[in-house]
């Protein structure tokens, strides 16, 4: 196998890291839960000790980034400080604490001849995962797949690879003090684009599954020249409808979290949704608490009718994932039209309801099809840890094997274990 010093393009050096991965990947599938565990809890304490070289790393990131014109809510999806950093390592520890899937038995059933048959959970293989900006996703993707049994290919965006590089060291540490191989976290060492390229092409058959996390140039391409499969992830264009049995101190509350928690998530709310029949009592009191926080709200005829020091929505700001302090509002005749729009500019992300009127949440959670559907509460819950999956490694908005929070159960596939006792077939 090549290795990464003696490869001389890019091509070979991915090849190389396929090949690696696929040879870690055979380990990993069969290593028991406790080999697993410990190397999480030894990826935690190198985290924790190496945070001066993380910080350090990311200074340069965030200079860099600085002086190359991000965006606001770009240097908060990159920036880490020694409280987000412990958040990496609770994160580690977290992921430790799930149930292995690897082995149960999801179904099992008996059938009249006396066949036993069992469905069980198995790793997918070797999985590639391409992100932006986050450098946390280098630790919950790496860990995450170790959980399932799974060997990862990590390929971060140019604007953290030296916060990337800095975390990806902790946990091949862990990796190694826990005898396990240090090929089954590999990241890509180098900003190339052909770097992607090869990564699309599935590294001679080495890669199993790909999960894009970023942008929508970023995944349209994964989604339109992998060759292998994709769990995909378009942007978060996240909405939330204000029904007309809405409580207003509850709705205000929701609507500041989910918009201005933190802006730069997929799980921000984007455009906001408000029955006629309260737009009057409601719309005022919600859209003052934005503005007194600094959010500039973009809205339609009647919202600007409504309130004052609104800007004018446009066609394109129905369709605008804007992760930053700006909020398209719309008045809307009924929960059918709440649901029309919704099915019409939204991204099958995530989306919410706030009322109550129990028969109105039932309706809206059946009928929109989203990834995660809510009702009364703040659509930055749209996240894996916070669902109780420890950490994800995506949402995925496609219909494909997974959907929602991509975590260890949805970094597996499955087999059939048929247990006989001497049975042929007439």
């Amino acid at each position: 196998m090549l290795d990464v010093v003696e490869a001389k393009t890019t091509e070979e050096l991915m090849a190389g890291i396929g090949q690696r991965a696929r040879a870690a990947g055979r380990i990993l599938a069969t290593a028991p839960a406790e080999q697993k565990n410990a190397a999480l809890s030894e990826m935690a304490l190198a985290v924790r000790a190496a945070t001066p070289e993380i910080l350090a790393g990311n200074r340069l990131d965030i200079e860099a980034m600085k002086a190359g014109g991000q965006t606001a809510a770009f240097l908060d999806r990159g920036t880490l400080d020694e409280q987000r950093i412990e958040a990496i390592a609770k994160a580690l520890e977290d992921i430790k604490a799930l149930d292995d899937p690897v082995g149960s038995v999801i179904a099992a059933w008996k059938r009249p001849n006396g066949l036993k048959i069992e469905r069980v959970r198995t790793p997918l293989g070797v999985i590639g995962v391409i992100y932006e900006s986050r450098p946390n996703v280098t630790a919950d993707a790496g860990a995450l797949c170790l959980k399932a049994g799974n060997a990862v290919i990590l390929r971060g965006g140019s604007d953290t690879i030296h916060s990337n590089k800095a975390i990806h060291a902790a946990l091949q540490q862990g990796l190694a003090a826990a005898g396990l191989p240090e090929d089954a976290i590999q990241i890509v060492p180098v900003t190339d684009r052909a770097a992607v390229g090869a990564m699309l092409r599935g590294l001679d058959g080495n890669l199993d599954v790909i999960v894009p996390r970023g942008g929508r140039s970023l995944v349209e391409r994964v989604q339109s020249e992998a060759r292998v499969p994709v769990f995909a992830h378009l942007e978060g264009i996240v909405h939330i409808f204000v029904d007309k049995a809405a409580e207003l101190e509850n709705a205000v509350d929701v609507i500041v979290n989910s918009k201005l928690r933190r802006t730069g998530i997929c799980g921000a709310l984007e455009t906001l949704l408000v029955h006629e029949d309260v737009a009057h009592s409601h719309l005022p009191v919600i859209v003052k608490a934005l503005q007194d926080r600094g959010c500039e709200i973009r809205g339609d005829d009647r919202v600007r009718d409504i309130c004052e020091n609104i800007v004018p929505a446009s066609e394109d700001d129905w369709s605008s994932e804007y992760l930053d302090k700006i909020l398209s509002v719309k008045v809307v005749e009924d929960l059918d039209a709440a649901m029309d729009h919704i099915a019409t500019y939204g991204s099958n992300h995530t989306d919410c309801i706030l009322t109550e009127d129990q028969a109105a949440a039932d309706r809206f959670q059946r009928e929109v099809d989203s990834a995660i559907v809510l009702h009364n509460a703040s659509t930055q819950f749209a996240d894996g840890g916070e669902f109780g999956m420890g950490a994800e490694i995506g949402i995925a908005t496609g219909r494909m094997h997974a959907r929602g929070p991509v975590g260890v159960e949805q970094l597996t596939s499955f087999k059939y274990k048929v247990h006989g006792t001497g049975q042929t077939r007439p």
